[in-house]
């Protein structure tokens, strides 16, 4: 059957490989609800790779089932998602939503193999991210081994702990953005109280980051040599695209 798809001017033969982290479920300690994932930092950024003829492979800390943060789902009745076209692709396609269905475990992985991580964000990352190794050693394996590291929106929670050979903190004097305190007050202000136990922005800066962002839901990233942010789902693809930069492809 003849090729009939877009043609990529690639400049090797052998396909890129991309790692994406996403977090397992899990329940908010303030406000009692489940969690997961938050399901344009998959999506879109699957949508980009696999236009360039990257190969992307989802994991989780834990491995298993995993699910969309449910604001997220452009299916859910509360509307909050639905103009995302492109999330709406992915759940109407089975066999993208079966990869869903039992991710491996972060730590099983050979990581070796792949040639860029990311690591998206959601609710569930603030829950469990920051405090999980896996995750940690995953991203200062990647970093160390100069290859592109990205992470966006609550998933930037896996970086604030990071430390590198020497014991530095990874984003310490590194350029950064997250999930802005701005957009933490008008999430906390719409749902009535404090929505995340800690917040981002203060974290990274703790760290020694200088935290930028690009005000209020901008879709907005920044690359700092081999460290790619991205401020929240809305710059889930401009990161991808960032991350496409970086692997040349």
């Amino acid at each position: 059957m003849p090729e009939h798809h877009v043609k990529q001017d690639l400049v090797t033969s052998k396909p890129k490989r991309v790692l994406i982290v996403v977090a397992n479920p899990a329940v908010s300690t303030t406000l009692g609800w489940p969690v997961g994932f938050w399901a344009a930092e998959l999506t879109h950024p699957w949508y980009e790779l696999s236009e360039r003829g990257v190969e992307v492979t989802i994991a989780s800390p834990d491995g298993g089932k995993v699910e969309f943060d449910a604001y997220s789902d452009p299916r859910d009745e509360s509307k909050w998602s639905a103009e995302d076209l492109i999330s709406m692709g992915f759940v109407n396609t089975p066999e993208l939503m079966a990869l869903l269905e039992d991710t491996p475990k972060l730590a099983d992985l050979d990581w070796d193999g792949f040639d860029a991580l990311m690591v998206a964000g959601g609710q569930s990352p603030m829950f469990t991210f920051r405090d999980n190794d896996d995750v940690k050693r995953a991203i200062a394996h990647f970093y160390e081994a100069e290859k592109p590291v990205a992470a966006y929106c609550h998933g930037t929670a896996g970086l604030v702990d990071v430390t590198l050979w020497d014991g530095s903190y990874l984003v310490d004097g590194k350029t950064v953005t997250g999930f802005p305190n701005v957009e933490e007050d008008f999430a906390d202000a719409a749902v009535g109280q404090q929505v995340m136990p800690w917040r981002l922005e203060d974290a990274l800066r703790e760290r020694g980051a200088n935290y930028i962002h690009g005000g209020l839901f901008a879709a907005f990233a920044v690359r700092d040599g081999r460290l790619i942010t991205g401020q929240q789902q809305y710059s889930s693809r401009k990161v991808a695209q960032a991350v496409i930069e970086a692997l040349g492809v």
